[in-house]
Parts: C-alpha cells; sequence; structure tokens
C-alpha cells in the first residue's frame, strides 16, 4: 500500500472517530457533556444562549456545534427546566426565515419566562424579521446603537422559470388533484387567483407579525402597523421608536438579567450542547492540521445540510 493511500484512510478513519466521538457526546446528558450550567446552574449565573443565522427547523446542529433554531430551542427548554436558573440572556444574530420556526422559539421564550425566568434578548450585528419576532417575547430587549432590527413584514419570491425551461428544452406533464395543487409552480407564470391566494396568505401572516409586536413591546396595533412596512431600524432608532429597551452589548444584557433576577455578581455562562467545532477545536491532534473547517464541511455535507434545492414558493415564506 502506497504512501498516498496510507494516508487517506488514516484521514477518513479520524474524521469516523471524531463523527463517533460527538455522536456519544451528544446523547450525554447536558452535565456529562460539559454544558456549562446546564441543568446545574449556581445561582449567580445568567445563562446564555445563542440563535445565530436563518431560522428554520431541520437541522442537525449537534454535530456541527452551529445555533440553528432545533438547537436553540432545545437550549431554552433545558433552561425551563434548570431550577436553579434565575436568569436567561438570549443573543440574537439572525435576519429571519421560517415565520413558523420564529413563532415557534417566540412561545418557547414564553414557557421560559412563566417557569420564573427573566428573559433579556441581546442583539448582535443583525436581529431582523423573524429575529426580531422571537425578541418580542422576553422582558427586556438590549441593542447596540448600530444593530440592524425591526424589519417586520413578511415576503414570498415567485420564480417563474418557464423562459429558462424552454431554452433548454425541460417540459412537464402536470396531473393534481385540484386546480390549485400547483400553485406557483416555476414552470408557468402564476394566474390573478393564485396571486389573490397568495397575497392573502401574507397578509394573515403579517397581521399575526403585527399583534406579537404590539403584545411584545406593548404598543398600540396601529402604531405597530406604522413601523411595520419591512424597512430595517438601527438600535438607536428602535429605541426612540419603543422597539427596543436599552442600547448596549452582551455585557449590558447580562448585566441586566441580573439585575432584575436580584443577582448580586451575575456569571455569565454559554448554555449548550458542545458539537462537532467544539470538539474539533479541543483536539490538539486534530486541530494541528490547521483546517478544522474541512471537518465541519464534510461533516454538513455528509449531513446534506449543503446540499441545496429549489423549494415551491410556498414554502420559503419568510419573516
Amino acid at each position: 500500500m502506497n504512501s498516498k493511500h496510507t494516508g487517506m484512510i488514516i484521514f477518513i478513519a479520524a474524521i469516523a472517530v471524531t463523527l463517533i466521538a460527538v455522536v456519544v457526546a451528544s446523547y450525554r446528558t447536558p452535565q456529562q457533556a460539559g454544558s456549562v450550567g446546564a441543568g446545574r446552574s449556581s445561582s449567580n449565573e445568567v445563562a446564555v444562549i445563542y440563535l445565530t443565522g436563518e431560522i428554520g427547523f431541520g437541522g442537525s446542529s449537534s454535530l456541527t456545534g452551529g445555533s440553528s433554531a432545533d438547537q436553540t430551542m432545545q437550549d431554552l427548554e433545558r433552561a425551563t427546566d434548570d431550577p436553579g436558573l434565575k436568569a436567561v440572556v438570549l443573543r440574537i444574530d439572525s435576519p429571519g426565515g421560517s415565520p413558523a420556526a420564529s413563532q415557534e422559539l417566540n412561545d418557547q421564550v414564553q414557557r421560559l419566562k412563566e417557569s420564573g425566568k427573566k428573559v433579556v434578548v441581546s442583539c448582535g450585528d443583525l436581529a431582523a424579521s423573524g429575529g426580531y419576532y422571537v425578541a418580542v417575547a422576553a422582558d427586556k430587549i438590549v441593542a447596540d446603537p448600530a444593530t440592524l432590527t425591526g424589519s417586520i413584514g413578511v415576503i414570498s419570491t415567485v420564480p417563474n422559470l418557464q423562459d429558462l425551461y424552454g431554452k433548454i428544452g425541460y417540459k412537464e406533464q402536470v396531473f393534481k388533484s385540484g386546480p390549485h395543487k400547483d400553485m406557483l409552480s416555476p414552470s408557468r407564470p402564476i394566474t390573478p387567483e393564485e396571486a389573490q391566494i397568495m397575497q392573502g396568505i401574507i397578509d394573515d401572516t403579517y397581521a399575526q407579525f403585527v399583534q406579537v409586536v404590539a403584545k411584545g413591546r406593548g404598543l398600540p396595533v396601529d402604531q405597530v402597523r406604522k413601523l411595520a412596512d419591512g424597512r430595517v431600524y438601527t438600535g438607536d432608532q428602535a429605541k426612540q421608536l419603543g422597539l427596543v429597551d436599552e442600547l448596549g452589548g452582551l455585557h449590558e444584557a447580562v448585566a441586566l438579567a441580573g439585575k432584575m433576577a436580584g443577582i448580586a455578581s451575575p456569571q455569565a455562562v454559554e448554555y449548550h450542547r458542545p458539537g462537532l467545532t467544539d470538539l474539533l477545536r479541543g483536539l490538539g491532534g486534530l486541530s494541528s492540521l490547521g483546517n478544522v473547517q474541512d471537518f465541519v464541511a464534510a461533516a454538513r455535507l455528509l449531513q446534506g445540510n449543503d446540499l441545496q434545492q429549489l423549494p415551491p414558493a410556498y414554502t420559503t415564506l419568510k419573516f
């Protein structure tokens, strides 16, 4: 066996061993997995939970250590059930995403508050649309002056690929059970009736968004509707408009959460289950290879997370 083949076998074996170790770690209890504060918080701890990137369920962040909506939901649920925890900071850096996933996260933040915890949202670079939808469930919202937030609205983009399909000779024959089963098909123009149906969906979802913001921020619905034309606001502008409470970063959010919970000297702890990235950084032998991102990319490819397909337009309704 030549050196090239030997090196390839060693490389594949290293990936396999790493993945097995991550799977084992992922199915341990929070205490066993080493999640800081998870399930065993001391009285002065403020849990910091992250919501990062586009919001949508179906990811498998336990493997890659990312902060998908699934992982955030799990962290929020564990925090809700943690009897020693008094306060949580939810750090949001997200442009939004799935309306349903945003609503479920908003609901879980509500349950977290109902469990007796104080909840403060810390907005990072971007806490817009669905990210802001989640934020309004918190007791308080803290944003940096230059944070981009707001973007209260709903959007769906419907592609029309009929001309492209004609150029490449692609044709479809559709069999359907009803007149609207192929609604928003990219192989033909949208009909006036379908446009009306879709706008109705947009309007209904938008009304839900406005109501949630009005309730969460204690603002009149008409006032929120005037602000909810889809635009983003800086953190400074948002504070003037009543969309956020305080200006500051993560440090200020932790201090505020501690103060609200009656914690004299709050200690911020990251509250999550370690994933592949965390493990690789902790393994000197593997990290010395100098390309941890290749391992992460390989893991995501194995999971199918990087295999993109063009979905029907009605599945791309977004906050």
